[in-house]
């Protein structure tokens, strides 16, 4: 019996080892017939922090898609009688389960003249899902007026007051509504900005590498005396010779297109060193033998030859977008209210006395430190999984 036992015994185990190598040999299999972009994402997942961060841009994208929804009053909707509040503590329980704020009752303290703000222990505003609340158009289409969070307005009052979870400017308008507006802006002139940035690196840059000579004198010194130019002086100059009486958008539009202005040498130039290398290679040489025009060569057999090299560079340059307009907006030469960025809630820090009183205005600094943070590991993890002698 233990003879047979012990058989038994080595039979599973030889078993379990050729199960084990057959599993081996079918990895290896699919690893040698996997393409370049499953191989990429292969070793993307293997990227811990690159995994977290595609989560918080995922998020963030979520929150600038759906910011209407999410918002709990007009972003632009003041109210001096709750300005400079800070944010409320939200209570959990009332005799069971049920989230709620306290009244918030404002005065004036008669020896400063500050202003001061009392909660009324007695009365409380409830916070629901789901509320009816100001009407907006999801996705710009859908005319819709619930909203993700919101309070009912409690016995005795004709109003709903909005939850101030992350309290109030010097207007009274909502900090909470007003981050998750300036998400949609903030992160919209990066993605603009980058596209504009891709256009003009890859063109002018494939350009340069291909055909060389004196195309490529020329798209090379206007990168050259690009770079040479000094940004911030230029953009103070631009910001006082814009009208006064431009419309937001067309703001957006020009400090957009100033900063894909400055950015796109540096993909420019990625672009031409990799088309100087590739346009000896045998398949161009072929692919110009066959008739392929120089368009088509460019674009559809040197390009996706280091696509993901270009993909890589496109997650790098998004956080710098996005730290450019926040920078140029807070010094007050970018964007200006009545728009809502994070560059813009961020001038209300300028002021020292206002940051020691109210520090709840620094709140916008929070976004903007998490969404760089997120692409810059995004951008880490792309780089790495693009490495073709990665293992």
């Amino acid at each position: 019996m233990a003879d047979e036992a012990r058989d038994k015994d080595q039979l599973s185990e030889a078993a379990e080892s050729l199960l084990d190598e057959q599993q081996d040999h079918l990895q290896d299999e699919e690893v040698f017939v996997a393409g370049q972009w499953r191989l990429m994402w292969w070793r993307f997942r293997k990227h811990r922090m690159a995994m977290v961060g595609a989560a918080v841009v995922i998020i963030f994208y979520s929150v600038a898609v759906f910011a209407d929804f999410l918002a709990i009053s007009d972003p632009r909707l003041s109210d001096v009688d709750v300005a400079y509040l800070s944010p409320q503590t939200i209570h959990w329980f009332d005799g069971g389960f049920s989230p709620h704020v306290k009244k918030v009752i404002g005065d004036r303290d008669p020896n400063t003249f500050k202003k001061v703000y009392v909660t009324d222990p007695e009365v409380n505003i409830p916070i629901r899902l789901f509320v009816r609340g100001y009407e907006y158009k999801l996705f710009g289409i859908i005319p819709l007026d619930r909203h993700l969070i919101g309070t009912v307005a409690p016995e005795g009052e004709d109003e709903r007051v909005a939850p101030f979870f992350m309290g109030t400017d010097v207007l009274g308008r909502d900090m909470w509504s007003r981050i998750v507006f300036g998400t949609r802006v903030s992160l919209s002139i990066g993605l603009v900005g980058v596209l504009l940035t891709l256009v003009l690196g890859v063109t002018l840059g494939g350009l340069s590498g291909y055909y060389g000579g004196w195309v490529d004198t020329i798209i090379q010194r206007i990168i050259e005396i690009t770079r040479s130019v000094p940004t911030l002086p230029l953009f103070i100059a631009l910001s006082a010779s814009v009208p006064k009486d431009w419309s937001v958008y067309r703001i957006y539009f020009i400090v957009t297109l100033i900063i894909a202005m400055f950015v796109w040498t540096e993909m420019g130039r990625v672009v031409r060193g990799r088309f100087l290398a590739l346009r000896e290679e045998d398949f161009v040489t072929a692919a110009r033998l066959a008739g392929a025009t120089d368009i088509r060569i460019i674009f559809r057999h040197m390009l996706p030859n280091f696509i993901s090299h270009v993909i890589t560079v496109i997650t790098l340059t998004l956080p710098f977008m996005i730290i450019s307009e926040t920078a140029l907006s807070f010094l007050g030469i970018g964007l200006r209210s009545p728009a809502v960025s994070w560059g813009v809630l961020l001038q209300q820090t300028q002021n020292v006395q206002s940051i020691a009183i109210y520090p709840w205005v620094t709140m916008p600094a929070i976004p903007v430190t998490l969404a760089v943070l997120a692409f810059n590991f995004v951008g880490d993890g792309m780089r790495d999984a693009a490495d073709p002698y990665a293992n």
